[in-house]
């Protein structure tokens, strides 16, 4: 699980304000092909949203939490349904956080 200092996480929620979110979880939760999606996803942008749809299985916590642990990203924000996730790439980091 990766680790953000406060700073970090407000300069990602600065980066992540305009996004859109790429990926929903709906009623089948983290299902493995949920997982392999996002993994590309976060490989690809590094910053992505993700919405939490009503029929989701769990709370947003819950899912932002295993969301966490599975892809070894960091959970940046959670607002309303909208959860933003970041994780650096492991080819070319583009988001520069030093």
């Amino acid at each position: 699980m990766l680790k953000l200092t406060g700073k970090q996480k407000n300069y990602l929620r600065g980066l992540g304000h305009h996004l859109k979110p790429l990926i929903q979880i709906g009623k089948d939760g983290l299902a493995a092909d949920f997982i392999e999606n996002l993994d590309a996803e976060l490989e690809r942008h590094e910053l992505i949203k993700v919405k939490v749809l009503e029929n989701a299985p769990e709370d947003k916590k819950s899912l932002a939490a295993s969301i966490e642990k599975t892809t070894g990203s960091a959970i940046v924000q959670i607002i309303g349904k909208i959860v933003l996730v970041y994780r650096p790439s492991k080819e070319e980091p583009k988001i520069d956080l030093t």
